[in-house]
């Protein structure tokens, strides 16, 4: 299964982003791989539209959840046709802190 994280950059050490659509960067990891990809989101900074192209862009990568910390009104029906599931992280966290807690998750399930 793959899982997208918002990120404000394209490194373990970067942040969580708050904002699904118009993060800077999609880390989609794949949890049977162990592969992570830093991928640029191209609706960062697009007058409108930005929430389609995201889902778009992580969909095609064949992402089943994804990790941020908020998503917009219009999103939820589109993820939930797509039957994408949307996880919603507050606290302030890296993407190598929720990249172990899901290496976690895969090893307590074994």
């Amino acid at each position: 299964m793959k899982i997208a994280i918002s990120s404000t950059g394209n490194t373990p050490g970067s942040r969580i982003d708050k904002r699904f659509a118009r993060c800077s960067y999609f880390v989609i990891y794949d949890k049977e791989s162990g592969g992570i990809e830093y991928l640029p989101n191209p609706a960062k900074d697009a007058e409108d539209g930005a929430g389609p192209t995201a889902v778009q862009l992580v969909a095609g990568r064949q992402v089943k959840k994804i990790i941020s910390g908020e998503f917009g009104l219009k999103i939820k029906p589109l993820l939930d046709s797509l039957k994408i599931q949307m996880i919603v992280i507050q606290e302030e966290k890296t993407v190598g802190e929720v990249l172990e807690m899901l290496d976690f998750e895969v090893k307590g399930q074994s």
